[in-house]
Parts: C-alpha cells; sequence; structure tokens
C-alpha cells in the first residue's frame, strides 16, 4: 500500500510505500476521518498521530465519506456532491464510488500529521515550503496575517509578488484583491445612489405627468358628451305615427256609427251580430237553420225512420 503522508504546517507532502502487511493492519476498518497511531509503522514515525483523508482502490476509484462500505457501490450524484462534477445544470449521474472504510483493496492511503513524534522525518517536517499562491479575499488576507480593519492589506499582498523574467525584461505579477474597499469604492458607490434616485424621480415625475394629461382629456370627453346630450334634448319632437295592423286597411270610423265596411272581415260590434261571408248578416228575430254537418255521426231517431221499425 501507498501512504501518501502531508503535513499542512510546512506545506510538504511525502509518499512511502509499505508492504509488511502487519504494518498495515491498524488502518483496516478505520473510516475516513479516524486518527491513528504512527507507531507501528516504524521507529521514525514514533509518536506521530495520522489522520485518514481519502484514498483510491487498485482500479482508482476514490473513496467518499458518509457511504458506509468496505467495498465499491453506484450512487445517484448531484451537484454539490464530492467526487462529482456536473457538466450541466441540474444533471444527476449514477457513478461508481468506492466506501469510507480501509479495506485489502485500496491501493493509495491519504494522511495527514496531527501530531509530531520524537523525531524529524526528512522531506516533510524539517523543510519548510513558502505558499506560492496566498488568500486574494481582503477578508482573508486580514485573518492570515491578524490585521485590524484599519490596516491596509495590499501591503501584505505583496508578499505573494512573483518575479518573473522573460525576454531579457523582469515582469512582478501581484494578486488582485477581491473585496477590497477603497474610497475610490466608496465614492462611486455614491454616485451609483445619487443616479438610482435620481431614476426614481423622474419616473415620478412623468408618471405625475402622464396622470395631468389624462385628467385632461377625460373632461374635455365629458363636456363633448354633455353638449350632445342638451343638443339632443332642445331639439323638437315629432308625433309619433299609429301603428297599423300587417295587411289591413285602417280607415277611421265615424263617431256614432258602428258600421262595418262591406266585404271586409272587420271584428263585430258589441250588441250586433257577425257578418257572414258573402251575405248580409241575419236578423235577430229569425231562428237560425242548423244545418247537420258531413261527418257528424247518426243519432238513432234517423235511423229508426229509414228502417221503419
Amino acid at each position: 500500500m501507498k501512504l501518501n503522508i502531508s503535513y499542512p504546517v510546512t506545506g510538504c507532502q511525502k509518499a512511502i510505500v509499505v508492504d509488511d502487511e502487519k504494518k498495515l493492519t491498524q488502518f483496516y476498518g478505520k473510516r475516513m476521518g479516524q486518527e491513528v497511531a504512527g507507531d507501528e509503522l516504524g521507529d521514525e514515525f514514533k509518536g506521530y498521530v495520522f489522520k485518514i483523508t481519502g484514498g483510491n482502490d487498485k482500479d482508482g476509484f476514490p473513496m467518499k465519506q458518509g457511504i458506509l462500505l468496505a467495498a465499491r457501490t453506484r450512487i445517484l450524484m448531484s451537484e454539490g456532491h464530492s467526487c462529482f462534477r456536473a457538466r450541466r445544470t441540474g444533471e444527476r449521474k449514477r457513478k461508481s464510488i468506492r466506501g469510507c472504510i480501509v479495506g485489502h483493496d485500496i491501493q493509495a492511503l491519504a494522511l495527514a500529521i496531527i501530531k509530531v513524534g520524537e523525531q524529524q522525518i526528512e522531506g516533510l517536517t524539517n523543510e519548510k515550503k513558502p505558499r506560492r499562491k496566498g488568500p486574494k479575499r481582503a477578508t482573508r488576507i486580514r485573518k492570515l496575517f491578524n490585521l485590524q480593519k484599519t490596516d491596509d492589506p495590499r501591503r501584505f499582498v505583496l508578499l505573494y509578488t512573483r518575479k518573473i523574467e522573460k525576454n531579457g525584461k523582469v515582469h512582478y505579477k501581484t494578486p488582485k484583491i477581491q473585496r477590497l474597499v477603497t474610497d475610490i469604492r466608496l465614492r462611486r458607490k455614491k454616485l451609483y445612489r445619487a443616479e438610482k434616485k435620481a431614476r426614481w424621480q423622474r419616473t415620478k415625475k412623468a408618471q405625475a405627468e402622464y396622470i395631468k394629461v389624462l385628467q385632461d382629456m377625460r373632461k374635455k370627453r365629458g363636456t363633448v358628451a354633455k353638449k350632445e346630450t342638451v343638443e339632443t334634448k332642445a331639439a323638437p319632437t315629432k308625433a309619433a305615427p299609429t301603428k297599423a295592423a300587417p295587411g289591413k286597411d285602417n280607415k277611421a270610423v265615424p263617431a256614432g256609427k258602428n258600421v262595418a265596411p262591406a266585404g271586409k272581415n272587420v271584428a263585430p260590434v258589441k250588441g250586433q251580430a257577425a257578418p257572414v261571408k258573402g251575405g248580409a248578416a241575419p236578423k235577430k228575430d229569425e231562428p237560425k237553420k242548423v244545418e247537420p254537418k258531413k261527418d257528424a255521426p247518426k243519432t238513432a231517431a234517423t235511423t229508426t225512420k229509414k228502417t221503419g221499425k
């Protein structure tokens, strides 16, 4: 098994290969994040304490924290999961992953030194590698150098200035500080606020003018409508013509005479008999002759006269 040992204080890292299974038995069954003593690895690691930070199995699949298995499995991953990089927004993918428990199939194990032992390890604890890239955010620079709010973090970024020589010329490259509040930034912020307030006042003024124009138009329309109504009321009104019944001659009947025109189907006047079609109206004293209908059923009297019974 290959052990990648790192020391965060100096920024150094060293890899050692261990073939003895007895020395590796203390790692088997341990989970990521647990601490392991390094006494059994050798005399040079006596007193050291390591923390398991990760590893890979023999096929290259990385260990994932939270998967409580000592074998490989497939899980559905989405954006934010470790060991997965989403290519699209909302993408999910089922991938093979190694559990967080150390087993015999682990090929490389990552360890971090928490406690330094009695002896110094060559190339790991006795050397110090300067940090090539420092923090860029202003708050993190203050935190690293323990600065106050009144201190200028730009003076401390010069420690990370790189000297670049190219084509006989020397250039110095300094990282740009992010989220740095300066006097120029405060002035620009003041201008932004003034412009925002001016835009708000312009829109408010334009809205008031629009409402005023709209009210004037409504008033004009109201006065025109009132004039039209007054003119229509002042115009002379004509007598409405009487409605005549369709298909009939509506002639005026002289007063005091209840006479119907001859040959016309006019409703009878009260107290007068209805005129018969094609003849004069019957008199009151003469009895009316009732003729039997052709389709009417014969009575018993008529049938006895004919048969003589």
